[in-house]
């Protein structure tokens, strides 16, 4: 027990040591006191010219897309409404034969709701994508500029002084270099 004790305390001897050394700069004698800045990528996300533009552009495509769907969903009504009433009129292997041909289009549509949606999210993942480069390059750009040695998410802080919170100046910075983003959109 005293033994473990001691080398606890050696450990925190150690650290505090090696911290008071490191926190003078270059053996002048000055303290470092290391810039923590905090940005708030989730305000980034919802105010960001460029994600506003590909959240419009992903938004357009899907009503369009709906519009066409639900065209889609009526023709299959239409058809299921036929096949109803041939039902009485045909042998059964002629009607087996028409239901088959049927559950086969409502497969068809599904099919190819599933692959646009899938499309459709992964152009907004690759239009993202350019926004979060850009971002990263302007967080490392004022970063560097402006000394700072730590860039916290927001999110990751319960209290913070908003003198330290750099969001706006990314925000602004982020919205001259990238005002826009060009979704890479599926073919209709």
């Amino acid at each position: 027990m005293f033994a473990r004790s001691l080398l606890a305390l050696c450990v925190i001897f150690g650290i505090a040591v090696f911290a008071s050394q490191s926190s003078y700069a270059q053996g002048a004698g000055t303290a470092v006191t290391p810039t923590i800045t905090v940005l708030d990528i989730g305000q980034i996300r919802r105010d960001a010219a460029s994600v506003k533009s590909i959240r419009e552009q992903i938004v357009n495509y899907q009503n369009n897309f709906q519009s066409e769907i639900q065209k889609e969903q009526e023709q299959l009504r239409v058809a299921q409404q036929e096949l109803a009433k041939k039902q009485s009129l045909l042998a059964p292997e002629a009607f087996a034969d028409e239901r088959r041909k049927f559950e086969q289009k409502v497969v068809s549509v599904q099919q190819l709701v599933q692959e646009k949606r899938r499309a459709l999210d992964e152009a907004q993942q690759n239009a993202m994508l350019i926004v979060e480069k850009t971002l990263n390059e302007i967080v490392a750009d004022m970063a560097s500029k402006n000394g700072y040695a730590v860039v916290l998410r927001r999110s990751q802080v319960v209290i913070v002084d908003s003198s330290l919170d750099i969001t706006t100046s990314v925000l602004t910075a982020l919205d001259q270099k990238l005002p826009t983003v060009k979704v890479d959109l599926p073919a209709k």
